[in-house]
């Protein structure tokens, strides 16, 4: 990691927010940035293309913004603090020109951070099902070609896989769907078992939490009917220096809010 990072009097705090849209959540991210400056948040379905992403104002807050989006879907986004550079957009694996809106890989003070937002899947029968397994198995794929599991690096993002039946409200209701069938879970823990820890869970061993509440299920929220689909995730090196892991339900209970809150983690670098 860079001196500045390694070096820190403060804890180094990172954030994931699927935003559903930053153009209309731009209130909640510079409400939530200025209240509580992380170094770092990674943004997911920001469904803007780059050039009409709303720079200005969160550079206006004190952050360097990155984006990889496309119009009216996807789209991925980086706010750092620090100044950030861009290692790549997309697996560059030669399979999916979509892929560069799902995934954005970049350096801040050389620490690698990895923003994703994995497919939904629609249905276990449908094509688009099949592309997720797939697409995860890309996923550890990169992480073998561009990182190393004894280093410092983070992932975060929107996976859109609850990990285990404490992660889903009533999972023996759930079997079938795409977030929490066996298959896509087998996918998601093989994928992370390169060498991701799910610091939530390390600092909340049996906490049930959600982060995700459907739009569709009316006070789903105030019921707790909801899905663990956000999480950060750190090599063992860096997972051993996390301190605290927290969700925050204050944008989900806000006006016009993203159908998914803020998760954030503080690390002792």
């Amino acid at each position: 990691m860079g001196d500045r990072l390694a070096h820190r009097s403060q804890p180094f705090k990172l954030a994931t927010f699927n935003v559903n849209s930053v153009r209309k959540r731009l209130p909640h991210v510079l409400t939530w940035v200025k209240q509580h400056r992380p170094d770092v948040l990674c943004l997911q379905e920001t469904k803007v293309e780059d050039h009409a992403f709303p720079t200005q104002p969160l550079m206006a807050a004190g952050y360097h913004v990155v984006m990889s989006g496309t119009k009216g879907y996807n789209g991925v986004a980086v706010l750092g603090r620090h100044p950030i550079t861009v290692v790549r957009t997309g697996f560059e694996d030669g399979e999916d020109p979509d892929e560069p809106s799902r995934l954005i890989h970049v350096l801040i003070d050389d620490l690698p951070v990895i923003n994703v937002y994995a497919p939904q899947g629609f249905s276990i029968d449908s094509p688009k099902y099949a592309y997720k397994l797939h697409w995860f198995r890309r996923l550890r794929r990169y992480f073998a070609r561009h990182l190393s599991a004894d280093q410092p690096a983070l992932l975060c993002g929107d996976l859109n896989v609850a990990p285990a039946p404490i992660d889903v409200h009533h999972p023996e209701r759930h079997l079938k769907h795409v977030c929490f069938h066996e298959e896509v879970r087998q996918a998601y823990h093989t994928t992370m078992a390169w060498g991701f820890v799910d610091v939530y869970r390390l600092q909340h061993p049996r906490r049930q939490q959600f982060t995700f509440w459907d739009y569709r299920q009316p006070y789903a929220v105030q019921a707790n009917r909801g899905w663990r689909f956000d999480h950060i995730l750190a090599t063992p090196s860096l997972a051993n220096r996390c301190r605290r892991a927290e969700v925050d339900l204050e944008p989900r209970l806000a006006p016009s809010p993203s159908d998914h809150t803020i998760v954030w983690a503080e690390f002792h670098l």
